[in-house]
């Protein structure tokens, strides 16, 4: 990973090609990897790498819009109170305030395009959270960086 901070300005005009990420910033979140694929004060997208038994924890983007664009695989998701699943090409739509979450329950590693607006401090936290390896402290910087995890319990199943 690129130990360069992302300084979020105007959304850069130009093509990422598929084969990587922009800038080549890539980040190893809880086993999950996640690889930039652009970054504006508007937006941020990136496209994530989930092993089969991995997942995001209910949790809310207090001040951003999130949504996904499933490439591969089949996510299993938890949407202001119903579980849900989502396969390639399905957009699935999080507003913010709302409770979500995401899972890879199946046998085959998911990738699915994510994005935020605005862009937040969602990129920053990524960098925080890059090899560390403690879901306590995970949550604890996710919360300075406005991203809210639901207590564990809150939702059943999850």
């Amino acid at each position: 990973m690129s130990g360069e901070e992302i300084v979020l300005g105007p959304l850069p005009a130009g093509i990422t090609p598929a084969s990587e990420g922009m800038g080549g910033k890539v980040w190893n979140v809880l086993g999950h990897t996640y690889a930039m694929k652009t970054a504006g004060a508007t937006s941020f997208a990136f496209e994530t790498y989930d092993p089969p038994g991995t997942g995001v924890p209910p949790h809310v983007h207090p001040t951003q819009d999130e949504h996904i664009l499933v490439l591969e695989g089949v996510f299993t998701l938890y949407l202001d109170g119903k579980w849900e699943t989502a396969g390639p090409g399905d957009t699935v739509r999080m507003p913010m305030n709302i409770p979500h979450a995401y899972y890879n329950r199946g046998d085959a590693p998911t990738r699915g395009l994510f994005w935020v607006s605005p862009a937040g401090r969602l990129a920053a936290l990524f960098d925080r959270l890059h090899d560390l390896s403690d879901p306590v402290e995970v949550v604890r910087l996710s919360a300075l960086h406005d991203v809210e995890f639901l207590p564990p319990g809150t939702v059943e199943g999850a």
